[in-house]
């Protein structure tokens, strides 16, 4: 890992991880927009998915060797530094989330040209 990498903060580290690749995304569906809510869906439903699965082995495992009672999580209450914590892996998760988006906001940013322009430049030659 570069020197450069080791000091990033969690928030930078995130906002690396979302970047977009260069060039332009292809686009399968109706327009860019249905694909990009399809995109926001599909990873809310795996981010789901994933957490539900896991929090339900978990709670089970914690009942089984005696733990806490069944019903016992559901009366949780964080402290202050969990709730923090809290925050900061729900600003990690939108971001995933909205990616898509943000990379489109990059690619309008940087300008990159489209594929058929690219196409052309290629062809003359």
């Amino acid at each position: 890992m570069s020197e450069i990498k080791k000091h990033l903060t969690q928030s930078e580290k995130t906002n690396l991880a979302g970047s977009k690749a260069k060039g332009q995304r292809p686009y399968f569906l109706v327009n860019k927009q249905t694909e990009q809510a399809l995109s926001v869906a599909m990873t809310l439903a795996m981010e789901l998915s994933v957490t539900k699965e896991r929090l339900s082995s978990l709670e089970c495992m914690l009942v089984d060797k005696g733990v806490i009672e069944k019903g016992e999580l559901d009366q949780y209450q964080p402290s202050k530094e969990e709730v923090a914590k809290r925050s900061l892996e729900t600003q990690a998760y939108l971001a995933r989330v909205l990616r898509i988006m943000q990379q489109d906001k990059e690619e309008l940013d940087r300008d990159d040209p489209d594929m058929q322009t690219v196409q052309d430049e290629l062809t003359k030659w």
